[in-house]
């Protein structure tokens, strides 16, 4: 090993030990007083419920777990969006499982919590998934209702989505264990199956307070929309339980009763582990984003046997094509080469760009595994597509618009690992967010924005020193590196994978060696959902 190798170890394993901070931070919600005064009340935290739901000694993936991180501080922070969604398995089926954490904020909707719940829906759909709502909220936070209540991708999206799943025969359960009021009260009720806690489950559309306001009725919240009521005289729920377990039971029952399920029919065998040293990844993967390393190596930790097949190895180096298999899985992997490559012509190719003939062949590829129905896997770490003349005059635009168009129609399932950088195009040609991956994650080595901070801060320093010059202001060496310093500092905060992490912009941050159970995990789901139409690219500029 050398001393390149160690620094780069040093570094990655810093950042992972960071990662697991923020993590064991993050899960205690709203903190430990309230976490106590929860159990106070005889009940189960959000992460306790899911965790005795779910398989004992099985795989689970959360995902959004650092939704809201940063964000409201003003309100007081909003830690996982204030609802827990992970995957995972109950009475051995694949299940979304969605927990409102009632301490924070009595589980309130912030905007983010909303957009978390409406992905927890979307892979669901996706997928096929059942889904698990597990309730315990009150409502929408009304300092920010304007910015939760009426859109298209707000509040109300939710139950939308609960009509729409039902109609398409995916299995909804829900158990109320806490409060359920006013809008949110539609989400039990539009499930397959509602449970609800005696004595600490509640729905209903109005509180007592607001019921005695709008009618001047006088009437406890127990009798207007406890357990007793609504199993007995409304007839609104199913099944009423004694404890937060007795619910948590039930619905194991009830999952354990669900037929199988029509396949999507992707090639699965033996799954085998990498022969190369998964570990090792800390060591090749620099701890410069800007240095170069071969991603072939990333690979071989990744795929079962370090077995990679290469598509086209001679051709369009700075993408890697090829396949391979993940936990036995198969898959098609379209991966940027992060160092400097040669082409036959002598020239010199820049790592981490996608040039003309790399996009070309991605978009062949990319059209083979959808008509060999083999889910494709993105490891990006890309910079750009190549600018300047000679790019321009052979077509980048075209191949480039070919590889974004072949991404965008593909029917086969997609992930995106982020490993690297992940700036302006680049991002969108390799199955950013906007491509409707099935799942995208981060490793904590990412990065996400148009351009890396350094190029962005010389670029919108020219800008802000303008604008003082235009004000009479002279530009000293010193302020000028005091103003590029200044705006260095605030993009390189959002180019971030917190940053993006908090907004949704991927699904989770992950250790690197849990790769392989996320793509192994994301498959599963989605050999769920039969694929139903045609990959179709419409109409190219060839």
């Amino acid at each position: 090993m050398d001393i390149n190798f160690n620094k780069n170890e040093d570094h990655n394993k810093l950042k992972l030990s960071e990662l697991r901070k923020k993590l064991t931070e993050v899960k205690l919600g709203g903190g430990k007083k309230r976490i106590e005064k929860h159990h106070s009340k005889g009940k189960m935290t959000a992460r306790e419920r899911i965790n005795y739901l779910l398989d004992s000694d099985t795989d689970v993936i959360e995902v959004g777990a650092f939704a809201g991180d940063g964000m409201y501080e003003e309100h007081g922070g909003c830690p996982s969006a204030g609802v827990i969604v992970k995957i995972g398995y109950v009475q051995g089926k694949q299940c979304v499982v969605v927990a409102n954490d009632a301490t924070v904020k009595a589980g309130a909707w912030f905007p983010i919590t909303g957009k978390k719940n409406l992905r927890a829906q979307e892979i669901s759909i996706e997928n096929k998934l059942p889904i698990i709502y597990l309730v315990d909220s009150a409502g929408v936070y009304l300092p920010m209702q304007d910015e939760i209540f009426p859109d298209k991708e707000h509040f109300g999206r939710i139950f939308r989505n609960n009509a729409i799943m039902s109609s398409m025969g995916i299995t909804q359960i829900s158990a109320v264990m806490g409060s359920c009021v006013a809008g949110g009260a539609y989400l039990p009720i539009m499930s397959d199956e509602a449970l609800i806690v005696d004595k600490t489950g509640s729905i209903f559309l109005a509180g007592s307070y607001l019921v005695k306001a709008a009618i001047g009725e006088s009437i406890d919240n127990e009798t207007l929309g406890g357990a007793t009521t609504h199993s007995e005289i409304s007839g609104v729920i199913d099944y009423k339980t004694k404890d937060d377990k007795d619910a948590l039971d039930k619905i194991k029952n009830i999952v354990g009763k669900i037929g199988d399920f029509d396949k999507a029919g992707f090639n699965r065998i033996e799954a085998k582990n990498p022969t190369e040293n998964q570990e090792d990844i800390y060591g090749i993967l620099p701890a410069s984003r800007s240095d170069q390393y071969n991603m072939m190596e990333i690979i071989k930790r990744l795929v079962d046997n370090s077995e990679f097949e290469q598509y086209k190895e001679g051709f369009g180096k700075t993408i890697l094509t090829g396949y391979a298999r993940i936990d036995g899985w198969a898959v098609g992997i379209v991966a940027n080469q992060r160092k400097v490559v040669k082409t036959k012509k002598g020239e010199m190719q820049f790592g981490g760009v996608i040039y003309s003939d790399s996009a070309d062949k991605a978009t062949r590829f990319i059209a083979n595994c959808n008509q060999k129905k083999i889910p494709l896997v993105f490891l990006q770490d890309v910079t750009g597509f190549m600018v300047g003349s000679k790019s321009e005059h052979g077509g980048i635009i075209k191949d480039g618009a070919k590889m974004v168009n072949a991404v965008s129609n593909s029917v086969v399932p997609k992930f995106t690992v982020v490993i690297g950088n992940s700036y302006g195009a680049g991002n969108y040609a390799m199955c950013g967010k906007a491509y409707d991956p099935r799942l995208i994650v981060a490793w904590p080595s990412a990065e996400l924005a148009v351009m890396s901070g350094n190029s962005a801060a010389k670029v919108l320093l020219q800008i802000e020193k303008a604008s003082l010059e235009k004000k009479g202001e002279k530009i000293t060496e010193e302020k000028e590196k005091a103003l590029f310093n200044q705006i260095k500092s605030r993009y390189d905060n959002q180019v971030s994978p917190y940053y993006a992490a908090s907004r949704l912009w991927t699904d989770a941050i992950i250790d690197p060696l849990e790769t392989r159970k996320w793509i192994s995990m994301g498959i599963e789901a989605a050999n769920h959902a039969p694929i139903e139409k045609q990959f179709n690219m419409g109409v190219l500029q060839v």
